[in-house]
Parts: structure tokens; C-alpha cells; sequence
């Protein structure tokens, strides 16, 4: 079970996170599918920077966001799809799942 101080840590990470962010509607997405990420976070940042590093992807602005792990959503008729992690809605989405660079967050409810 989590904690309360879990809770509130993680909150905060995930706020710091996305701030400043876009957040856009599924129909916003007009580069492909959008993307169930298990993890996202900017360029800039340790783990991403040395991903995109290892795999030869430059980024242009150091402060854009990239998704880890990701698989297509599909989405059916006029109700969204499911992601039990983070939707995003990427520019690139060519690197066979293993990271979508240029990303916006999606609110699958809208």
C-alpha cells in the first residue's frame, strides 16, 4: 500500500514533470497513433539524454518531451482507447516503440 508521503512525492514529480506541458485531446493527435508510454520526461534529463545518446537521436530543442516504452493506442469509434501509463501524442514515433521523441500529453477523457 502506498503512503501518503508517497503519494505526495510522487504527485510532485509528476506536476514538475509537466509543467508547462501541452495537454491536448485525443483528436489533436494528427502524427499517428498515439503512444501508451511507460515513461516520459524531457531530453534534457539523465536517463533520456543518454537513451537518445546510445540509440543516435538528436533533438533539436533539449527541452522536449520523450516517451520510453511505448506501444500504439488504438481507438475505436468516438470513445478513446486505455493506457494504464502515460498517453502521448508524438511527432516521431520511429523508433519501434523504444522511445517517441516530440511528445504532448493526452487526455484520453476529452
Amino acid at each position: 500500500m502506498l503512503s501518503y508521503k508517497s503519494i505526495i512525492l510522487a504527485t510532485a514529480a509528476f506536476s514538475s514533470m509537466v509543467q508547462g506541458q501541452r495537454i491536448i485531446s485525443p483528436n489533436q493527435c494528427n502524427t499517428g497513433p498515439i503512444q501508451c508510454c511507460q515513461g516520459a520526461g524531457r531530453a534534457y534529463l539523465a536517463p533520456y539524454s543518454a537513451l537518445l545518446a546510445l540509440l543516435g537521436i538528436v533533438v533539436q530543442d533539449s527541452n522536449i518531451l520523450v516517451g520510453v516504452t511505448c506501444t500504439p493506442i488504438t481507438i475505436i469509434g468516438v470513445g478513446a482507447g486505455s493506457c494504464n501509463a502515460l498517453p502521448l501524442c508524438c511527432a516521431d514515433n520511429s523508433y519501434n516503440g523504444i522511445v517517441a521523441v516530440g511528445c504532448d500529453f493526452v487526455n484520453l477523457s476529452l
